[in-house]
């Protein structure tokens, strides 16, 4: 690798653009991310430890080198263009507001990071996807009328290809090609086909988690789940759990946490309950880890899921769920200081 690294310093030194198409190709064939620089960072991993050290010093010095060229002959051409541009006398002198986070990307990575304190990690799949993963593989047999619980769309042309309708399809492609013990959580949009309205969309976001190892119990998916919601409410939140029904977890249950506006006295936003329902959760089904190629005779484990939108009505009390995806810079800008 040494010597492909000094051979790239060679090209770098003499690496030379008459125009800004062919600096732009230049900067694409050694610093994009599939770059021969990057290819070298991605090799790293097999260098000898005892190589590592001076290996990796001769990386820095490539790609700073190769990142110090383009910059210079960027320059160079920017200061040899001709340009008729004017100043537009009808900007205002007022400075560019810089941007925000969207509330969704805020609610979303605290929910992240809640749980990486703790362990999880994050993967994300296909949005578009087969039948399988999104169903087959968590208990949904054909004709199983749980299917009718999610409107589903599907493609077409093909009718074993669809939209997922949760991210529990990642979970089903995780637990059929990694080992146990499992511990991650899944981001992403999901699709449903149902009516627009201020509390429903055709499409949202879900963040779900799915733990797994030997001797796995619902007191340690209620242990988690208590964490969250403490952390993501205040120390002062209790939960409860309510038994339910889910095709890919058994037993199963829907959490409730306090009403964090009026304490759990009861107040119109909880319907006068003391309770807000925010996720549902369950221990995974025996069926579901045999599918995906798990003993469910050593292995248990537990899975939840929520909606981001509705943790974020809860955090910012945004009633009208088509907000989210509007754009409206008024509403938007309502949430900078939480950025």
């Amino acid at each position: 690798m040494k010597n492909r690294i000094n051979e790239l310093l060679d090209e770098v030194s003499r690496m030379a653009a008459a125009n800004a198409e062919e600096l732009e190709a230049l900067r694409i064939k050694y610093l994009s991310k599939k770059g021969l620089i990057s290819e070298l960072f991605n090799d790293f991993r097999n260098v000898a430890n005892e190589e590592k050290r001076e290996v990796g010093q001769l990386l820095n010095e490539l790609k700073n080198s190769a990142q110090n060229k383009i910059n210079d002959l960027k320059e160079a051409f920017s200061g040899s263009a001709q340009t008729d541009n004017k100043a537009d006398l009808t900007r205002t002198s007022d400075p560019i507001k810089l941007g925000t986070r969207h509330p969704l990307s805020l609610t979303k990575n605290e929910i992240v990071d809640i749980f990486s304190r703790i362990g999880f990690t994050i993967a994300e799949g296909p949005e578009i996807e087969d039948d399988w993963h999104v169903f087959g593989a968590l208990n949904f047999p054909p004709e199983h009328p749980a299917r009718d619980m999610q409107d589903t769309f599907f493609i077409e042309q093909n009718p074993d290809v669809v939209l997922r309708t949760h991210t529990s399809s990642v979970q089903s492609r995780i637990m059929a090609n990694t080992k146990p013990p499992i511990r991650m959580i899944f981001p992403g949009r999901v699709y449903r086909n149902e009516a627009i309205s201020y509390r429903a969309h055709c499409f949202f976001h879900q963040v779900e988690g799915l733990y797994i190892d030997k001797n796995v119990s619902f007191a340690d998916l209620k242990q988690a789940l208590m964490y969250f919601a403490k952390e993501m409410f205040g120390e002062e939140t209790e939960i409860r759990l309510r038994p339910s029904y889910f095709p890919f977890t058994e037993p199963s249950a829907e959490m409730d946490i306090s009403c964090h506006i009026c304490g759990g006295k009861g107040c119109p936003f909880c319907k006068h309950t003391g309770w807000v329902e925010i996720l549902g959760c369950g221990m995974v089904d025996p069926n579901v880890l045999e599918n995906c190629g798990i003993d469910s005779k050593v292995y248990s484990g537990y899975a939840f899921g929520m909606g981001v939108e509705r943790i974020t009505n809860l955090k910012y009390q945004v009633k009208d769920l088509r907000m989210f995806s509007e754009n409206d810079v008024r509403f938007l800008g309502q949430f900078e200081a939480a950025h």
